[in-house]
């Protein structure tokens, strides 16, 4: 799930990263064995054993791994969940560099999954008859490598939808319905910012909460926007990445349709309890965040509608590092955490939103609620919203490093207020080009 405010790493520590990831690994077995099925019992011969599983934000998954404790006993299930998926990527790293140090399972967003292919060997092979067909194809197929080694369990997606605070677009004098809503919005993100001009207009919010944020949303939506077909970076030299910045930013400063919130700080979260901003993209596993942050604000709901007409915004895998000492064991809890069964309820919990086809199918998922969300039912909405994704946009293996830079020459502009567009992409052209 991409949902953290990126950190630029600086890419001569990247490829020093990389240089020691690529020359400790092929010590430890990296396939493994076992079906992985999940079943319940006591730990291999009996013996107890604790297992580490590393996430980040929102997986659902506090009450699945009491749940996995009680049905196998003999099985300590130890949670490390990490403040922002930046420090959980840059942990893995370490732990990986290091050949020492990485939870049994570690949790791996999609926009990473280029650069850990690159290590293959510092994962475990999770393929087995037993899931094959389980997620939907795009989602394993991300994962997969050349020789079929699959490199991680799918857990969610993020189709998304636009979340928005009913009772500020009354006051501004906007229709409140959520059919109505999503007709006003449109299918562009030119209908969307001149809803928003109107908006803005009549209230003393703003329209959305983060230029950042939005960036993901647009982005998403572009086929080799930062690479082509062979990864070579082809960001400077694609017009339509510059004509979306240039797009995003004037919206936020020049219409001042921004709250100028860096996504995921403090500033950010606390913003949930003021009335600072109307609208906000909203994949599903966002919903569990936002209900987290506004706990006791009404007003919230939901429209089964996207600029664009369709996105997916972030997801992520479960793996099994290599180096680990209960490789069979954590192979079972990585394929039961997985499960169709369990990922209904993970979106029940925190509205993660399922990448299983058995799920998606689920009468449960589909006449499922959100009562934070004006008794929205959210199930269908999203369910629509995954219909309308058309295209998964390629990531080779520097999407994280040039989307962060990116992020950072808007955070400039949008929440830092150093920089106009120009000059804050003049500095995001000189970190794309200190790539090779």
């Amino acid at each position: 799930m991409q949902r953290s405010k990126h950190t630029y790493y600086l890419i001569a520590a990247s490829t020093a990263l990389g240089l020691v990831l690529s020359g400790c690994g092929g010590e430890s077995d990296a396939t493994g064995s076992g079906d992985g099925d999940g079943g319940e019992g006591t730990a291999g011969g009996g013996e107890e054993i604790t297992l580490s599983v590393a996430t980040f934000n929102e997986f659902g998954y506090e009450d699945l791994l009491t749940e996995y404790e009680d049905a196998n006993p003999g099985v300590t299930v130890k949670h490390v969940k990490a403040d922002t998926a930046d420090n959980a990527r840059a942990a893995l790293r370490n732990s990986l560099g290091a050949n020492s140090g990485a939870a049994d399972i570690e949790a791996i967003e999609v926009d990473w999954v280029t650069e850990f292919k690159q290590y293959p060997d510092k994962f475990v092979d999770l393929s087995s008859p037993d899931v094959e067909g389980r997620w939907l194809d795009w989602k394993t197929e991300a994962v997969t490598l050349e020789d079929g080694t699959l490199m991680g369990y799918g857990t969610d997606i993020g189709p998304e939808a636009v979340c928005y605070r009913a009772d500020l677009f009354e006051e501004a004098g906007l229709p409140t319905d959520r059919e109505e809503v999503a007709e006003l919005l449109g299918e562009s993100w030119e209908d969307y910012f001149g809803v928003g001009k109107e908006f803005v207009a009549a209230s003393d919010a703003a329209w959305y909460d983060s230029a950042g944020a939005l960036w993901q949303g647009m982005i998403n939506q572009v086929d080799y926007a930062y690479e082509d077909a062979d990864d070579e970076i082809v960001a400077l030299e694609n017009a339509e990445v510059r004509a979306l910045y240039d797009q995003v930013l004037a919206a936020s400063v020049d219409d001042e349709l921004s709250a100028g919130l860096g996504q995921w700080s403090a500033d950010w979260a606390s913003a949930f309890q003021g009335d600072e901003f109307a609208t906000m993209l909203c994949p599903g596993w966002m919903l569990g965040v936002i209900e987290g942050n506004a706990a006791g604000v009404e007003g919230w709901d939901i429209a089964n509608v996207f600029p664009g007409g369709g996105g997916n915004w972030g997801g992520s895998y479960l793996t099994v590092p290599a180096q680990g000492e209960n490789i069979e064991e954590a192979k079972k809890l990585a394929a039961w955490l997985t499960a169709p069964e369990q990922q209904i309820k993970a979106f029940e919990a925190k509205g993660t939103f399922p990448s299983q086809v058995e799920a998606l199918e689920s009468d449960v998922l589909l006449s499922s609620t959100n009562a934070f969300f004006n008794d929205a039912p959210t199930g269908q909405i999203l369910a629509e919203r995954a219909e309308a994704v058309t295209m998964m946009p390629h990531k080779g293996p520097r999407y994280f490093e040039i989307n962060t830079a990116l992020q950072d020459a808007i955070t400039r502009v949008d929440v830092d207020g150093t920089d106009d567009p120009d000059s804050s992409w003049d500095k995001f052209a000189a970190a794309v080009e200190a790539l090779g």
